[in-house]
Parts: structure tokens; C-alpha cells; sequence
């Protein structure tokens, strides 16, 4: 089913050295506190071809913290603050940007660039809807929240509806209820896993609006 966007655009854990069995708890934590930023950047930063990455978004955070350095997307460069994202994939910008535009844009690049036409402030606040602050959700912890709404940082709630647990296959219920919602995907789950923040690839972009 066609998604009509009016507005979408938006590193490994820290090495430990050698410590007895002793080794106090203060150690653990800090080894928890490589933050999504870094994950996100970690791949080079560039766009290519790979459809299941997260290119795109990237190129979305960084443009927003360049224009808004106080912008609430920051919270996903603060590994100390504990933060669950759902966070689309390229492919997920692609199909956004073919309901904005009417036309399939195969280039990274050319997607981004017709995203981010829609603004500076469109774009934080999309990227703020698909981030939840104060919780590290990892794939269990969703599961577990089948039925719930979720608060993110832009204001609004995503419900949680499991759909088949054994997979981890989850549908995130946005405040568009006239349209397909995005699903979690599987082999994406848990990204950045063992650190306070931690993220969910899923399938299409969420909507903050009821369309």
C-alpha cells in the first residue's frame, strides 16, 4: 500500500582491558555507554547501495545537529542517556520519498536530497517521533510491551503490537491510522546491543500525524 509522507526525512562497544574477576562494577558500565551516533557513523558515513542500512537517517541526524546543536536528536550522541530508536531503513526513505515525490529515486543521495527539502524542523521532528528516551528497549523488552504506547521524544506514542514473537516480528502502530504501519526487522534487531542505547531497524518510516 502506497504511504503518502508530507514529512520525513533524520560504535562498537568500548574495548575493556584486562581486569581480574574482581574487577568492580563501575567497569561494566562504562564498557555500556557507546551511543548510537557512534554506531551510526561507524560504517564510513557515506552512501551506497546497501537498501538495509542506515545511510539516510544518518545523513538526517547529522543535518539536523549541524543547523540545531541544541536539537533533542543530540540525545542519540550521549551514551550515558539510556535511549531506544526504531530507526528506518534506506529502503524506508525510499518508499517515503516515492509517495512525496511520484517518482522511485534509486540513489541514496537523491532520496535524502528530496527529504530534505521538507526542512530542517520537519525533519527533527520526525526523527524525534522514532526515538524513545529514558529506556533501553532491546527485543525482548519490546515483546514484552505488546499493547503498549509507547512515549517518544516527539511528544507522540507508538503502540507496540506483537506480531510473531518467535521471530521478533513487531508492528509499530504510528498516529497515521489511515496507512500501513512499519514492522521491525528481524536481522535488525538489537543494534548496538550490550550499551544504554540501543536500536530496531524497521521497514517504513513512522508518521507523528494523523494524514
Amino acid at each position: 500500500m502506497k504511504r503518502r509522507v508530507p514529512a520525513i526525512l533524520a560504535a562498537s562497544a568500548l574495548a575493556l582491558g584486562a581486569v581480574q574477576a574482581t574487577a568492580p562494577a563501575a567497569s561494566a558500565k562504562a564498557a555500556g555507554e557507546d551511543s548510537l551516533a557512534a554506531l551510526l557513523t561507524s560504517d564510513g558515513n557515506t552512501f551506497d547501495k546497501n537498501k538495509n542500512d542506515f545511510d539516510i537517517v544518518t545523513q538526517a541526524v547529522l543535518a539536523v545537529l549541524a543547523a540545531k546543536p541544541d536539537s533533542a536528536v543530540g540525545v542519540l550522541t550521549k551514551g550515558r542517556q539510556r535511549v531506544t530508536a526504531f530507526v528506518p531503513t534506506d529502503q524506508a526513505f525510499r518508499v517515503a520519498a516515492y509517495d512525496l515525490t511520484g517518482r522511485w529515486l534509486v540513489k541514496e543521495k537523491k532520496v535524502f536530497t528530496a527529504l530534505a527539502a521538507l526542512g530542517i524542523d520537519t525533519i527533527e521532528t520526525v526523527l524525534l517521533y522514532h526515538v524513545v528516551v529514558g529506556k533501553t528497549l532491546t527485543s525482548d523488552k519490546v515483546l514484552a510491551a505488546d499493547g503498549a504506547a509507547v512515549p517518544t521524544a516527539q511528544g507522540g506514542t507508538v503502540t507496540v503490537d506483537v506480531i510473531n514473537p518467535n521471530a521478533g516480528l513487531v508492528r509499530l502502530q504510528d498516529l497515521d491510522t489511515d496507512d500501513v504501519d512499519p514492522f521491525t526487522v528481524p536481522r535488525l534487531l538489537d543494534l548496538n546491543k550490550g550499551n544504554k542505547q540501543v536500536a530496531h531497524g524497521i521497514s517504513y518510516v513512522l508518521r507523528p500525524a494523523d494524514l
